[in-house]
């Protein structure tokens, strides 16, 4: 038994920098940040911003776009320090392989390709419907009338055309990546013209009047709440919020490149950074002009541009944004399935996905065989799934990934790096008490220190944990009739304090790294509550689905990959000089 509870804890080595990789190294700061943009900036400009108006918040929209922002930034900070130290592809996968252990590893690698499919196949769906939309509905009429497919869990007919875009996106990719990313930086720029030329032309019909709307103003027969910026309150904004997050989603492909970008230590956390920034200005622009020149209660929160152009009577700008719609939902159909091959090309050279996976083609240097396999399955469900449904567990393993890069964030700031020297026993079991709020001034990590981290964060994502459901499922019972409801509350809240606290007394690591998160412990654990919260707000339906997938994974890992690890079988062991140095387990050198 404690054999097979140390190979589920088993740490990869980062002994390399990514220099011997079979991948083609030829991604630029520019390509990249092109490929976060493209991947993240589309429906959530074109759809989001008028739905969550309409629904949620009102014009307040703008400011759940900026708390949205702020929670996908500091998730992005934690991606771009793992990218600086560990410029490998596999993204989250391979950060918390080197971090926490194989079997964490293999549970992200895993939640990440359902991700990446689901993305991929929603995303080509979702291009298919808007096309469809154009020309009245014609293609979806067609397809019924002749081959409707009557199951209550899948689509109505065979979706043709989304399949053959997932197609062409894979053969883009297997063709090559210097190739298709190119193409992602075309598509990308017609849809950044786009945007402006909706900011230019809507802002000039911009009418400060629609932020300041009395309630005696709205229709009677229109539920717009209580009128002026905040017609559905706090709450309302809050809900917007976390609706407006989901359209942040997508950066981390950035992460995935780390074997075919140029200078990955400093180009991806660069990039990851300046494509959060164009696509919040790009987000937080159009939501101000859209609910500035037409009242929030007005919106289509399905199709708000073409409604607002339909109201203006602009019918030619109409179609000049319906194209970039289609541009944009192109873009984000590369980016949804660039990082899927990877993290199959990961976890199969790890061993503990099926090894024929890693096979990259001589000609084209991208890992042909996953990126194949890749197409096949997100195609196969975009051509018979509506994915409704299957939107949120898209969402559910995002979280999870930016909650685990966190917390590897931490742990590896607080790492005493000693997994290779034989640890004595503490006898003086007082030495433990003072090292809790580091009364033994100690100016390094070491053993006691970082192992009242990891005891920590393990204790506050418990903590987080029952707030998050305290505040989902309990919310009528928060005030003062329910005295009992808000002591625990209170408790909770100040055990977060506490452990904040023990954890910032630490000491942490320090090394020469292009790239280091700011306010640690605070931002990271940060990221876990927003996250861990965001992920309550996902329905019964979505939990049970997500289960499935990881019973799932983990019968292909229990009877496949712990049994052909590469770590398992010995084939990858440490040099002498990573024992002297065990900071070059970060890829860093110690100072």
């Amino acid at each position: 038994m404690h054999k097979f509870f140390k190979a589920l804890s088993r740490k990869k080595p980062n002994d390399d920098d990514g220099s011997h990789s079979k991948l083609a190294r030829v991604l630029t700061l520019l390509d990249l940040t092109g490929l976060g943009v493209g991947s993240t900036l589309g429906l959530g400009a074109y759809v989001l911003a008028g739905s969550v108006a309409y629904e949620q918040a009102g014009p307040a929209v703008v400011v759940s776009f900026v708390i949205a922002a702020l929670a996908a930034a500091i998730a992005g900070l934690c991606y771009a320090e793992f990218a600086a130290r560990v410029p490998k592809a596999g993204s989250a996968y391979i950060y918390t392989y080197i971090t926490i252990g194989e079997f964490a590893a293999f549970t992200i690698g895993w939640n990440l390709m359902l991700e990446y499919i689901i993305g991929t196949a929603s995303v080509a769906r979702g291009l298919s419907g808007y096309i469809d939309a154009l020309i009245d509905y014609r293609m979806a009429n067609a397809l019924r009338s002749v081959m409707e497919i009557r199951v209550s869990f899948m689509s109505q007919y065979p979706d043709f055309l989304s399949f053959l875009v997932v197609l062409t996106i894979a053969a883009l990719l297997a063709y090559g990546v210097k190739e298709s990313t190119m193409l992602n930086n075309i598509f990308t720029g017609v849809n950044l013209m786009v945007i402006a030329v909706v900011l230019i032309s809507v802002g000039t019909k911009a009418n400060y009047a629609n932020w300041n709307i009395k309630p005696e103003d709205i229709p009677s027969e229109i539920d717009g709440g209580a009128g002026g910026f905040l017609p559905y309150g706090i709450a309302g904004v809050m809900a917007g919020a976390a609706k407006c997050f989901y359209g942040y989603v997508g950066f981390d492909c950035i992460a995935s490149t780390g074997e075919e970008a140029r200078n990955p230590s400093r180009n991806i956390p660069l990039a990851i950074i300046f494509s959060l920034i164009i696509i919040f200005l790009s987000y937080f622009g159009v939501a101000t002009v859209l609910t500035m020149a037409l009242p929030y209660y007005l919106q289509d929160p399905k199709a708000p541009f073409p409604n607002l152009f339909d109201w203006l009577g602009w019918h030619e700008i109409k179609w000049i944004v319906s194209i970039g719609a289609i541009f944009s939902l192109c873009t984000n159909s590369l980016g949804a399935m660039f990082p899927l091959p990877r993290v199959l090309y990961a976890m199969s050279s790890d061993g503990i996905m099926f090894k024929k996976l890693r096979a990259v083609n001589s000609k084209t240097k991208t890992p042909i065989l996953a990126t194949i396999i890749s197409g096949a399955i997100s195609g196969t469900m975009a051509l018979l799934f509506d994915l409704p449904q299957l939107i949120d567990m898209m969402s559910i393993g995002t979280l999870l990934a930016y909650t685990i890069v966190a917390v590897s964030v931490l742990v590896l700031r607080y790492s005493d790096n000693t997994n290779f020297r034989t640890e004595t026993p503490i006898q003086d079991k007082t030495v433990i008490v003072k090292q809790l709020f580091n009364l033994n001034i100690a100016k390094t990590p070491n053993t006691i220190s970082a192992r009242i981290v990891k005891i920590s964060l393990l204790v506050y994502a418990l903590v987080i944990v029952a707030i998050s459901a305290i505040l989902m499922h309990a919310q009528d019972y928060l005030s003062a009739d329910y005295p009992l409801v808000l002591t625990i509350l209170s408790i909770l809240a100040m055990s977060i304090l506490i452990l904040v606290l023990v954890i910032a007394c630490q000491p942490t690591e320090n090394s020469k790294i292009t790239f280091r998160v700011p306010l640690v412990p605070f931002i990271p654990m940060l990221s876990m509550f927003v996250n861990v919260y965001l992920m309550f707000q996902l329905g019964a339906a979505t939990w049970i689905g997500f289960s499935i997938w990881l019973l799932i994974g983990f019968l292909i890992y229990f009877t496949y990959g712990i049994r052909h690890s590469t770590l398992g079988s010995g084939s990858q062991t440490l040099s002498e000089s990573q024992l002297e140095n065990p900071f070059a387990m970060i890829g860093v050198e110690k100072v």
